[in-house]
């Protein structure tokens, strides 16, 4: 074993001046940010600089078969190989190509090495892994026919891996499209005993309370539901760490009942506007402002359970974004959703039938997903197990 510094040559990139539009326009040598590097065979490039750009920064031409070695942030610790010539910006070490290694190897092994370089990387919420942290480590010196060898092997793996979990991935995006594919059809394919009504015939909506800052908290009795509270796909989202608490004095009106129907009214990430959910349980949750209460009309044939499922098909989310005001953050309001046109059974018998059939498909599909999920993580640990067999000379 020898520092990698002692047996190869290593460097890192730069960045030209942004504010020098000369050394960007026009530009035509390639320049890889670390963000690329996880491409693994590296092989285009987004962004370029113009030769200006190359001499008057710290950017340099990396050669083909270059190693690089992502330093900095998110993708800190993710290996590359450079299949033609190329800058870096700074955030990048590349490893140059030298008749000792076989490239393909010291890929691989600094593949190997990632979760040790990552523990050691200075910074918390920006991982930093330095250059020198990267030519001090480590690497075994190994004939290169045995090089050749063992990068053989883990290709042909490595290869089949790709391809499982290709076909994983594929399934578990199957499973979850199932749901949401049964669910249009109940609405698309519905038969006899359906009524098409705007929601302000079926239904109230009432908006939430402004409860005071001052009393926010990040503990307490009462949960202050916010629209970070909801999944895109409709439901109760639990924030963990980041659930806001109420400790001030409650207006009972507020305090709300498991089951109650509630539908988002703002925006406050994509997908969020008419989402709605079914509170968990009672006396813990509070009716926040911009999340609308949603109550039947007298007479009305209706469950919250089954217009939940309403609230989330397509057209009925389609129609309340539509009608919602504002560009960056989007609102809606209990008058324009009631505006909304829905379809639904007029027995509620029928209604608790087609909740009880999605309830089971849900379940199913959950089932599925975990499946897939997990052979998804097998896979990954197939691969870091290969990886350490191929560098303690198991493999």
């Amino acid at each position: 074993m020898k520092k990698l510094g002692d047996v190869c040559r290593t460097g890192s990139g730069g960045t030209p001046l942004s504010s020098q539009k000369e050394y960007y326009e026009g530009g035509t040598i390639p320049w890889i940010l670390s963000g690329e590097v996880s491409q693994g065979e590296v092989h285009t490039a987004t962004k370029f600089i113009t030769k200006q750009g190359l001499e008057n920064s710290a950017a340099r031409l990396f050669p083909k078969d270059t190693v690089l070695v992502a330093m900095y942030g998110a993708t800190a610790g993710q290996v590359g190989i450079l299949r033609f010539e190329a800058s870096t910006n700074q955030a990048v070490c590349g490893i140059l190509p030298n008749k000792q290694f076989a490239p393909r190897f010291i890929f691989y092994y600094f593949l190997a090495k990632k979760d040790d370089l990552v523990a050691q990387a200075a910074g918390n919420a920006q991982p930093n892994i330095s250059q020198i942290k990267i030519r001090n480590t480590e690497v075994p010196i190994v004939p290169l026919h045995e090089q050749q060898r063992i990068v053989g092997l883990l290709d042909e793996a490595f290869a089949g891996l790709a391809t499982a979990q290709a076909n994983a991935k594929k399934n578990l995006q199957k499973a979850r499209a199932l749901f949401e594919s049964h669910l249009q059809s109940v609405f698309t394919q519905r038969g006899e005993g359906w009524a098409e009504k705007p929601f302000s015939e079926l239904c109230d909506i009432k908006h939430g309370y402004a409860f005071e800052g001052e009393f926010f908290s990040n503990k307490g009795a009462y949960v202050l539901l916010t629209p970070g509270n909801f999944y895109e796909k409709g439901g109760y989202r639990d924030r963990g760490e980041r659930q806001k608490y109420y400790t001030g004095e409650i207006p009972r009106d507020y305090v709300l009942n498991k089951y109650d129907l509630l539908v988002a009214m703002t925006e406050q990430a994509a997908g969020l506007l008419g989402s709605p959910i079914l509170v968990p349980e009672s006396d813990k949750f509070l009716h926040n402002q911009r999340l609308g209460l949603v109550a039947k009309k007298p007479g009305v044939p209706w469950t919250n359970a089954f217009f939940f499922h309403v609230f989330n098909t397509k057209q009925v989310r389609k129609d309340i974004h539509a009608s919602a005001s504002g560009v960056k953050v989007r609102h809606t309001s209990p008058t324009k959703i009631g505006e909304v046109i829905v379809a639904f059974p007029t027995s509620i018998l029928e209604q608790a039938k087609i909740v009880s059939a999605l309830a089971d498909l849900a379940t199913e599909t959950q089932r599925l997903r975990t499946i897939y999920q997990q052979k998804i993580a097998a896979l990954a640990a197939l691969k870091k197990s290969l990886l350490h067999q191929a560098f303690t000379g198991a493999l």
